[in-house]
């Protein structure tokens, strides 16, 4: 079954994922991809890779991140439109542009702070 929620990836981590990892990135930073065109709002971290296989064997070879590192859920951004990306810490730089992220679904979780980040509402907090 096809979760209709598309902030949950339902995929479990792995049996052996470590209690804490190095994440450089917090939930609500605003980033930007290395190499795409692309810049979002981080809504969630796993400690290591848990998207599916598939997902996985669809980037090319020579541009897969190893699987041992935190990746991050964004609600991202590029000139094309607003989607969720999934992204390997390798990948991600700060943005420090102060520009707002435009992804529909930011306010829905989140309210602007002062220096360019995000704060969840009450209500989506752990």
């Amino acid at each position: 079954m096809i979760s209709a929620d598309p902030f949950k990836s339902g995929n479990p981590l792995p049996a052996n994922t470590p209690d804490i990892l190095d994440a450089r990135f917090a939930i609500g930073d605003v980033v930007r991809h290395r190499i795409f065109d692309f810049r979002g709002v981080i809504y969630d971290i796993d400690p290591v890779f848990a998207n599916s296989e598939e997902w996985y064997e669809a980037i090319p070879k020579d541009l897969q991140p190893p699987r041992n590192q935190p990746f991050y859920h964004l609600l991202a951004e590029n000139a094309d439109g607003s989607y969720v990306a999934y992204v390997s810490q390798q990948n991600l730089l700060s943005d420090d542009s102060g520009e707002p992220v435009g992804h529909p679904d930011v306010a829905r979780l989140f309210q602007a702070t002062d220096g360019g980040k995000y704060k969840l509402h009450s209500i989506h907090r752990h």
